[in-house]
């Protein structure tokens, strides 16, 4: 008998964000979400990192963007997202709207903690996210 062996999944490589613009995009999560440039072939592509998690943008030419099979197109938005931790939400909604980024929603809480939907340029979510036990105290 020839058993074979499954493929592996070795790790999380990242997210894939669909975009119209890699260099304004790139700076959208480097300049308000506090990511770093890791990788930037213009003008199709761009990848980003917070951390260990990398973030990657594709754009018309890139091989993530292109159609899949019966020609439907990949789009930039949606409502998956990428959801960020932050201690202080109220100070980062201040400053993200000082800064003219877009919001999807207001502030929300539950039992879990506080949330608030934002879009990049092109329409991809992000959320932030305060876990309750960083709101107890305010």
């Amino acid at each position: 008998m020839n058993e074979t062996q499954p493929v592996g999944i070795f790790n999380l490589h990242g997210v894939r964000y669909q975009m119209t613009d890699a260099a304004r995009t790139a700076a959208f999560y480097t300049d308000h979400l506090g990511f770093r440039l890791e990788h930037q072939p213009l003008p199709a592509f761009a990848s980003v990192l917070l951390g260990d998690f990398r973030l990657l943008l594709s754009g018309a030419g890139a091989s993530g963007s292109r159609p899949m099979p019966g020609g439907k197109s990949q789009q930039p938005g949606g409502w998956n997202r990428v959801v960020l931790r932050v201690a202080d939400l109220p100070a980062r909604i201040d400053a993200l709207k000082n800064a003219v980024v877009k919001f999807r929603n207001q502030m929300e809480a539950g039992p879990a903690g506080r949330q608030i939907q934002i879009e990049d340029p092109d329409g991809n979510p992000s959320e932030l996210f305060e876990p309750a036990q960083y709101t107890a105290n305010r």
